[in-house]
């Protein structure tokens, strides 16, 4: 059960990360402040595995071919869903754009399938649906479609489906290793080597686009370093749930991110909670408690 306890704790730094960087979309932008968790993320992501390989006396993996059609479709999916993630956070509340998102599970648990051979057992994918089920009930926010219109639910749920499609790719380049009895190396690699060629992409981009957003982005170095610390440390904890788990179990019980984001919304950001809120998210916990009973 040690993937529980890595998703456990990756959803609750994703939380806070997702928090700063919807402040920082006001000053940065979409873009700006999709960039922070790659380029204030990067410097972490090689401490962490510079820590891994002194810790194990191990050198580094040598990826074959296979891993790096993997390891672009994690890097692409993630870049994109991210800037989906806030530009949806921008029109609608935080707990709710976080719950269109957490239809993610089902769309990965196909993904995995698909792509990875990943089956579920009738139990597994009961509490897929419960939770997920809890999700959309978290979601259905009455009004939000006429105050909102439908883009925040479509953003939502496409970068959902991204963010599933990009953990397959990263479970896929991490068990293209090889390396089942190092599967810390072979994540904490995975993880530095995606954040390195995102935070370059990204910065070339703006580099040649939108200048003045890569000076912005310096400039707020402090909550920007925060963010990128946790988008780090978050997803060092994710790529090691994907080593040692089917991605679709791992982001099904990350669900438990709604409960954090509802604390968020309540505390940081003054909303409401309602009863049909109450309601989805007690299914979500009772899907969860399912999965951790599959499993």
């Amino acid at each position: 059960m040690l993937w529980a306890v890595f998703t456990i704790i990756a959803a609750a730094a994703q939380t806070a990360r997702n928090a700063m960087q919807r402040e920082l979309t006001v000053t940065l932008g979409t873009v700006g402040a999709t960039h922070v968790r790659f380029l204030f993320g990067f410097p972490f992501a090689l401490i962490f595995l510079a820590g891994v390989c002194i810790v194990t006396a191990s050198g580094l993996p040598t990826p074959s071919l296979e891993y790096w059609p993997w390891i672009a479709i994690g890097i692409v999916g993630q870049i994109v869903a991210t800037a989906l993630m806030l530009a949806a956070m921008s029109d609608s509340s935080f707990v709710v754009t976080t719950a269109y998102i957490k239809t993610e599970p089902v769309q990965t648990a196909v993904f995995g399938l698909v792509l990875l051979g990943d089956r579920l057992t009738p139990m597994l994918a009961l509490a897929i649906v419960v939770a997920t089920a809890g999700v959309v009930i978290v979601a259905m926010k009455p009004g939000a479609a006429k105050a909102n219109g439908l883009r925040p639910a479509v953003k939502g749920i496409v970068a959902g489906g991204l963010f599933g499609l990009s953990a397959i790719g990263f479970r896929g380049a991490i068990l293209s290793l090889n390396i089942p009895d190092q599967f810390v190396l072979a994540s904490t690699f995975t993880l530095a080597v995606s954040l390195v060629i995102q935070a370059a992409l990204l910065s070339g981009y703006l580099l040649l686009r939108e200048p003045a957003v890569l000076r912005a982005i310096f400039r707020a170095w402090r909550p920007s370093m925060f963010a990128g610390f946790m988008g780090a440390f978050a997803s060092q904890f994710w790529f090691l749930g994907f080593s040692i788990a089917a991605a679709a179990s791992v982001r099904t019980l990350a669900l438990i991110e709604v409960l954090f984001a509802q604390g968020v919304s309540k505390f940081a950001f003054k909303q409401k909670t309602s009863l049909r809120e109450v309601i989805g998210i007690a299914m979500i916990i009772g899907g969860v408690a399912l999965l951790i009973w599959a499993h």
